[in-house]
């Protein structure tokens, strides 16, 4: 019997040219000064204002015109140089990162101050996320773009870490408001590397707003494998949502306390870390299934969190979950950038996160709702056989299992 997965060792890794190598720098550094803000900015804000409102309306700063505005940044990726609009937002959200750390540090900080630097933050963060995956695709060669983008993916675990450590230690010792003036460096320094990356780009005709967006999302339809694959996934990020909401306090009652979430949260960044790695070593023959598969893997934590199992099956269910999680990114973003007209790339990957981000605040909304009416159980084996289901689900459609990898 023939074997699923062939090993990619063979390929140059990208790391090895000067543009990939400069544009993995600038996105790991920015990667760990976002993973640092998160504690920052709850520590802050109830520092300040004693309110969980108050943080629920920070955080939505962030999120609502990010949601808002990620077609046009689709639009925007592909009309111009994706190189200049990363740069562009990354100057945008190190300014909004230092008014942030400004306003901390005066020890008299303006909550609306930081909701407008939020606002301005998200809703660059709409025109950078596009941006990435052709600036992956136009540095390097097409048969190292897996070892690429799995690059990507063990810096992003690293920060996920790496990241809640460095917080906690600056948080203790000089206070939050550094945490944002790290970031705002991170992204100051990116904007200077990318500066320096040459990246190959398609020019687009120029049209209609509407007829980019149109054209974009026409692509996207035109995909069977594509669009039922985005199904799966939005159901994950919404199941992730419940987990978050609900998790916590199940570890805090009945797994043993806080020390078990910790070690849960910690062991599932391992876990990414572990399937990142994975993809960089091993290429699947049917890609897009082979991920999706190891995807419905999140269902298992969410069931054995709803029984409760011990604690020690729970935290490891999850970091394979994670680990599921970590070998789809970098396989995903590759069956894309390869199946993809490059001229529409930026569009389509918005759509991608649209859908994604759109789940999470449903995800969040309904757990609380159905946890008090109900109890805790029902949301979470709800949430499990969603996501079970849509990921195993994709196995039925014919352009799921005959997507190959590229030769």
């Amino acid at each position: 019997m023939p074997s699923t997965v062939t090993p990619s060792t063979r390929v140059r890794h990208p790391l090895r040219t000067r543009p990939f190598r400069l544009l993995f720098a600038g996105r790991a550094l920015s990667l760990l000064g976002d993973a640092v803000i998160p504690a920052a900015l709850a520590i802050a804000v109830w520092e300040a204002t004693g309110s969980t409102a108050a943080l629920a309306l920070i955080l939505g700063c962030a999120m609502v015109p990010k949601l808002l505005l990620l077609p046009v940044g689709g639009v925007v990726g592909d009309r111009f140089d994706a190189r200049t609009v990363a740069m562009a937002t990354d100057l945008v959200r190190c300014a909004a990162q230092l008014l942030v750390g400004w306003q901390l540090l005066s020890g008299d900080p303006s909550l609306w101050v930081i909701a407008g630097a939020e606002v301005a933050g998200g809703a660059a963060g709409a025109f950078a996320m596009p941006t990435g995956s052709p600036l992956v695709r136009g540095t390097v060669a097409p048969d190292a773009l897996q070892r690429a983008n799995a690059a990507m993916g063990v810096a992003q675990s690293a920060t996920r870490i790496g990241g809640p450590a460095l917080a906690g230690l600056l948080i203790v010792t000089v206070g939050a408001g550094w945490a944002f003036v790290l970031d705002a460096a991170t992204f100051a320094i990116s904007a200077a590397l990318l500066r320096a990356v040459h990246a190959k780009r398609v020019p687009v005709p120029r049209r209609s707003l509407r007829a980019d967006l149109r054209e974009g999302w026409q692509e996207v339809r035109s995909r069977d494998w594509y669009w039922t694959s985005l199904v799966a996934h939005s159901a994950w990020n919404a199941a992730a949502a419940v987990l978050m909401t609900l998790g916590p306090s199940i570890a805090f009652t009945r797994l043993g306390g806080t020390t078990v979430w910790v070690v849960f949260l910690q062991t599932g960044a391992v876990g990414f870390l572990l399937g990142a790695l994975l993809a960089d070593r091993l290429r699947p023959r049917r890609p897009v299934l082979t991920a999706n598969l190891g995807l419905a893997a999140y269902a298992l934590p969410l069931v054995l969190l709803a029984l409760p199992a011990p604690a020690p099956l729970t935290v490891a269910a999850y970091g394979l979950a994670q680990a599921g999680l970590g070998f789809l990114s970098p396989v995903w973003e590759t069956a894309v950038q390869q199946a993809v007209p490059a001229h529409t790339l930026a569009r389509v990957t918005s759509y991608d996160w649209l859908l994604s981000l759109a789940a999470m605040p449903l995800g969040y909304t309904l757990a609380p709702a159905a946890a008090s009416a109900w109890g805790p159980e029902v949301p979470l084996v709800a949430a499990a056989v969603i996501v079970g289901g849509c990921c195993l689900g994709t196995a039925l459609v014919p352009g799921v299992r005959r997507f190959g990898a590229a030769p």
